[in-house]
């Protein structure tokens, strides 16, 4: 009997630099995947040297003196977290077998509809030769979660020595893809951030990412998507080059924790209905590309499909959330992000963090422009790292010392690039800006004043917690921690154990607060209402004819999206439906309130 896909039916996405570092070696041995950002090489090798010592395995530092030593340090670190996690799901499968509390606990945690938990329960009352027959039944039917990496494509900074650019190889991304593809992981890389057909053309010098004679892959790849043609686009490209995109995984464009790639006014719901009605088309469309891809390189060429998930993550926070995703949408798995940054046993984050993100309210939550990539970016207020960067702004020394420019990808001053973060970028800029002050409306000015300064340096920031956490000293200019929670974290209140935040989802208990918490849905309706206001209140340019014919786009979308939902909650059983109309109804009215400037009149 093969193993299983997956245990759970959910999974932890990636979160900042830090949050999801170790996350695997926390939680992989109770079969919940979970994703590893290798974009700071720097932050894997602390790691890797203090979880070398804790496990007791052999460490070898790699400088910075080796030519190829961000993706040798990434093979290293993900290598380590291989071998820890396999011997810590060792140990498990033994603890099972040997202990009917624990083998009980366990099945506690697994979904309702587990046909593993069905059988664990046949194998349990059985009562004969127990241990055996538990051990004979786990290792067939377990498996550990999925150690999966990820890489946000944008982040794919030239790097030079001397002066002089090195091959395009050792870009950012490239050198993080390499890491990956080296190690001894059978996982999935997770490409974010859009797309980069540079970084795509360079999966084919991997062997690992084409399937075998027997149509496996030991290595995929996941596309995080914003909508259905983003996904057909950038799938297509790749099935040209012989490479399979396994899982599409669809993230709400707003409410979400960290970069919040907001869409043209399309909302979740529609989304997910477009990816279930056209997925059959999808996969023969992708396959059929996929085989002249793979027969113009004389390569296997399965006679089916491979497999294809669709997933979907942001936002969720209730058990009836989760069902009717799995239900509705027939999604493979859900993604939970910003409720685990509260589970110690899972994610990375240090104390002082943790009780911020405990006694957040949904005014402390906010869409920011604190990141260099110029995204909007969700954060929280009441960092150490708005701190530091505001006394710094206060100080007149606004930016940051930039040491690690993972996010230099500004051309502006020259071709080793800059970030926008940096003092010696914002210096120029404020210059500038004031030797123009006469000139601009004075809302104007301040607005982009602001824009300049509120920038933060994410590579340092986003690192801390795991720093903080594990005592590993910091080195430079103080900046803090900056963590990206979404909007969610407003309705759960305090730190919880793994167990109870896997039977919340579940729906065998509630750990969210007594705060009245909105449907996932209209909480991302509102987000995005609120951000076309935002849009249209603080531009600092002059407005064009192409701008407004964009906003109009994404008013009208998002009317749209209003009566998809609408239509949806009528045919849909829930005791929310009366609620959630009410809701919808209101930012309509909302929506059609919203004054879209008139060239003319500006």
């Amino acid at each position: 009997m093969s193993l299983p896909k997956s245990l759970h039916t959910f999974h932890i996405p990636v979160m900042g630099l830090a949050y999801t570092i170790d996350s695997p070696i926390r939680v992989a041995q109770y079969g919940i995947s979970s994703v590893i950002s290798i974009i700071d090489d720097e932050l894997m090798e602390k790691m890797n040297a203090f979880y070398s010592k804790k496990f007791d395995l052999p460490y070898q530092e790699i400088s910075k003196k080796a030519q190829d030593y961000r993706a040798e340090r990434i093979t290293s670190y993900l290598n380590l977290v291989d071998t820890i996690v396999k011997e810590k799901f060792a140990k498990f499968k033994t603890e099972l077998s040997e202990s009917k509390v624990a083998l009980e606990n366990y099945i506690a945690t697994l979904p309702s509809k587990s046909t593993i938990k069905e059988g664990l329960f046949t194998v349990l009352n059985e009562g004969t030769l127990f241990k055996e027959s538990i051990k004979n039944y786990l290792e067939t039917h377990l498996k550990a979660g999925d150690i999966d990496v990820n890489i946000m494509t944008k982040v794919d900074k030239d790097n030079f020595i001397k002066g002089e650019q090195l091959p395009v190889e050792f870009n950012d991304a490239h050198a993080s893809l390499r890491g990956f593809a080296n190690s001894n992981l059978s996982s999935s890389v997770v490409l974010s951030a859009g797309m980069n057909p540079r970084l795509y053309s360079y999966f084919e010098n991997f062997s690992d990412f084409f399937p075998d004679n027997q149509g496996d892959l030991k290595k995929k790849i996941i596309l995080k998507v914003s909508d259905y043609r983003s996904a057909t686009i950038q799938g297509k490209f790749l099935a040209k080059k012989g490479l399979w995109v396994s899982e599409y995984r669809i993230e709400s464009g707003l409410n979400c924790g960290g970069h919040a790639f907001a869409t043209e006014g399309f909302l979740l719901g529609p989304i997910l209905e477009e990816f279930k009605n056209k997925k059959a088309e999808l996969i023969q469309e992708t396959h059929d590309v996929f085989v002249k891809g793979l027969s113009a390189k004389e390569l296997a060429v399965p006679e089916q499909p491979l497999d294809l998930k669709i997933t979907v993550q942001g936002g969720v926070g209730t058990a009836n959330e989760h069902e009717f995703l799995l239900d509705n949408y027939q999604v493979d798995s859900v993604g939970w992000g910003t409720p685990f940054l509260l589970v110690p046993e899972a994610t990375s984050v240090d104390k002082k963090t943790r009780d911020l993100l405990a006694k957040a309210q949904e005014t402390d939550l906010y869409l920011s422009g604190i990141s260099p990539l110029g995204v909007p970016f969700n954060t929280i207020k009441g960092t150490t790292n708005e701190f530091f960067k505001q006394k710094r702004i206060d100080d007149d020394k606004a930016g940051s010392s930039c040491p690690k420019k993972y996010l230099a990808l500004s051309k502006e001053f020259g071709p080793e690039g800059i970030c926008t973060a940096s003092k010696k970028y914002q210096d120029v800029k404020l210059q500038e800006l004031e030797e123009k002050r006469d000139e601009v409306a004075s809302n104007m000015y301040e607005n982009a004043k602001a824009k300049i300064t509120e920038k933060a340096c994410l590579c340092v920031g986003l690192s801390n917690a795991s720093y903080l956490e594990n005592d590993i000293q910091i080195k430079g200019q103080e900046q803090g921690v900056v963590i990206c929670p979404g909007p969610n974290m407003a309705y759960f209140d305090k730190e919880v154990s793994l167990s109870t935040m896997i039977q919340h989802i579940y729906g065998k208990t509630s750990v969210l607060s007594k705060v009245e918490r909105p449907n996932m849905f209209v909480k991302e309706l509102k987000m995005y209402v609120e951000y076309l206001k935002n849009e249209i209140a603080t531009i600092s340019e002059e407005v064009t004819s192409k701008q407004i014919k964009k906003w109009e786009a994404f008013k009208s979308n998002l009317f749209d999206g209003i009566s998809y939902y609408q239509d949806l909650f009528l045919t849909t059983i829930s005791s929310e439906n009366s609620i959630i109309q009410k809701e919808l109804q209101f930012y309509k009215k909302e929506l059609k309130a919203i004054r879209i400037p008139n060239l003319e009149l500006v």
